[in-house]
């Protein structure tokens, strides 16, 4: 499938929509962990502030299913007091060796407690102890005192698991509108986006 362009992938031959987009994130994620350097799975998350700012920063998708796309940040960071704020976001995965991006807005839902704490243990140790050192997003005196403040986190947790903090959560944007791209040329790019309709899809080419 990966060899066909955006529209043989998405489209049959009478010209409608195949109804999953899930299945087409697959192959490019597949195709990307391929062909990337570095982290095919990091996305731009887009949220906005109080004063209806945007603020946009690279994150990894920590998991993902046909509920959604799942990070995970402290919820006292700028993001997490955003989202907590206003619980819609965007996604945005570039895939520059192959020419592609996928951008998904939706809803942002917390995931269980069950769900951040097993994943939580799955995390470096060094991690681990750093989501309770740093305060994330916050002003900060000096380096030294971050590393201090690890070091202490380290020492407190000494021969014992790691818990994970009360304030690093899990988030899942639940998406309704998936659009994929893909170069082409003279810029008559291809675009086909997703529109959640009910319990499916509905697929729409676009103007590049």
């Amino acid at each position: 499938m990966s060899g066909q362009t955006l529209t043989e992938q998405l489209f049959d031959d009478s010209g409608a929509g195949k109804p999953d987009p899930f299945e087409m994130f697959e192959v490019w994620l597949d195709d990307a962990a391929k062909s990337e350097i570095n982290d095919p799975i990091a996305m731009s998350l887009a949220t906005v502030d109080s004063e209806g700012l945007p603020n946009c920063r690279a994150v990894l998708m920590n998991r993902h299913d046909r509920r959604g796309f799942v990070f995970f940040t402290n919820s006292n960071s700028a993001k997490g007091e955003e989202l907590a704020e206003n619980p819609k976001a965007a996604l945005l995965f570039h895939w520059k060796s192959n020419r592609r991006q996928v951008r998904i807005r939706g809803d942002i839902e917390m995931v269980s407690s069950a769900e951040a704490d097993e994943y939580f243990a799955t995390r470096p140790r060094g991690s681990q102890i750093g989501a309770h050192a740093s305060n994330q997003s916050h002003p900060l005196l000096s380096r030294e005192a971050l590393l201090k403040h690890w070091q202490a986190v380290e020492h407190q947790f000494d021969g014992q698991d790691v818990p994970r903090p009360p304030h690093w959560n899990g988030y899942r944007l639940v998406p309704s509108e998936i659009e994929f791209w893909e170069n082409g040329e003279f810029r008559l790019h291809n675009r086909v986006r997703y529109l959640r309709n009910g319990e499916g899809w509905a697929a729409q080419r676009l103007n590049p």
